[in-house]
């Protein structure tokens, strides 16, 4: 008995180590290997040594399928397939080519949380019916959330964020609503219950007018930056506990002009970029975090002005994801920026920019594979 069990640990302590990829195919080779790759405990435990190991990081990236874009000199942006990719975070050297998750590549979804392996997409400009998928592209599964049955009045600003929530061991999607005339929803989708529900006692600083901006979403809770009238302020809702809270911003964040938030060694910060320096012919982006309630500003990065930088977030070990924008092509350099060091990598990878009126989009953000949805959560 004994010797068995220290078979199945040896085999474990193998397996864990492996690619999800690997680890799909090994499905087939027999009902225990089968049994033992899908079960929860293993899928935790591949997951947990990916994290704590930063093992089988990629850069998720939205590209041109032949790399290159075919410039039309009248539309750069018509007629161009896009493709979803995995890219080495290290060497940045393609690792594979990700099939359409919904199989087809006419028409175009935007990212709207990626969590363990799971990411979230759905239209580019989301509406209150917009569709919302739930995508492991390591285990090619997807997950469809329901239509939801709360709403009866079209909402004419809809913000999505999606996450993973450690307090409750599930997995959330948080869809705010608000029509022109304050009336506000707020509906939350567990992965695990497959169900949504909405959020009734919603706070009175949130029953006004506002306008949403960029979201993101750390341990569970879902930060959103939002205008009332003058003033700039972070919302939070924390979706296990339901929870709302404003953390208003820093006095210097006086517009919305490239304003980003994300996650900066596990806090949320804010970042402004396009920002004039103090130095002739150079730019800056200035950074804050929010450390106990309190916003502090970290030294700004400079660069030189016709370098025609911007900041779409940050990647998983710290670095600003700043595409290079080609202004005659519908595409962009992706560089990363060590926001310490000040140091500036090309990676090679040519961002395919998206196009909604005269809203652009670039997509790159860090993805860590895992075995979730394998056997539908």
């Amino acid at each position: 008995m004994t010797f068995t069990l220290r078979k199945k640990e040896t085999l474990i302590d193998i397996l864990v180590r492996l690619p999800a990829k690997s680890l799909v195919r090994f499905l087939c080779t027999c009902k225990s290997w089968m049994d033992l790759i899908g079960s929860s405990s293993f899928v935790s435990t591949h997951l947990h040594r990916n994290v704590t190991k930063h093992a089988h990081v990629s850069l998720l990236c939205l590209h041109h399928q032949s790399f290159e874009c075919q410039v039309d000199p009248d539309d750069p942006y018509v007629g161009q397939e896009l493709q979803w990719s995995l890219f080495c975070d290290e060497t940045f050297v393609l690792c594979s080519k990700l099939s359409h998750p919904l199989g087809s590549t006419e028409q175009y979804y935007g990212i709207y949380g990626s969590s363990n392996g799971l990411v979230c997409i759905s239209d580019e400009i989301l509406n209150f019916d917009s569709p919302i998928y739930i995508w492991n592209p390591s285990v090619r599964k997807l997950r469809t959330p329901p239509l939801s049955t709360n709403i009866n009045i079209k909402f004419s600003h809809v913000a999505l964020q999606f996450g993973f929530h450690p307090g409750v061991n599930d997995y959330k999607t948080v869809r705010m609503m608000r029509t022109n005339k304050s009336a506000l929803a707020v509906e939350v989708y567990s992965l695990r219950t497959d169900c949504w529900k909405m959020i009734e006692a919603i706070p009175p600083w949130l029953k006004c007018t506002w306008r949403h901006h960029k979201g993101t979403f750390l341990n569970g809770v879902a930060y959103h930056i939002i205008e009332k009238g003058p003033i700039f302020s972070i919302m939070s809702f924390n979706a296990g506990t339901e929870e709302f809270q404003e953390f208003i911003a820093p006095d210097a964040v006086c517009s919305l002009w490239e304003l980003r938030i994300d996650v900066y060694k596990e806090n949320i910060c804010l970042l402004l970029d396009l920002y004039p320096s103090e130095e002739d012919g150079m730019e800056k982006i200035d950074l804050w975090v929010l450390q106990e309630k309190r916003w502090k500003q970290l030294c700004p990065f400079i660069y030189p002005s016709d370098h025609y930088y911007r900041t779409i977030g940050m990647s998983m070990d710290n670095k600003l994801l700043m595409p290079r924008r080609d202004y005659t092509s519908g595409i962009a350099d992706l560089h990363l920026c060590d926001y310490e060091s000040k140091q500036v990598l090309e990676t090679g990878i040519k961002l395919a920019v998206m196009k909604y009126g005269e809203i652009e989009f670039l997509f790159s953000i860090s993805y860590i594979e895992s075995l979730v949805l394998l056997n539908n959560y």
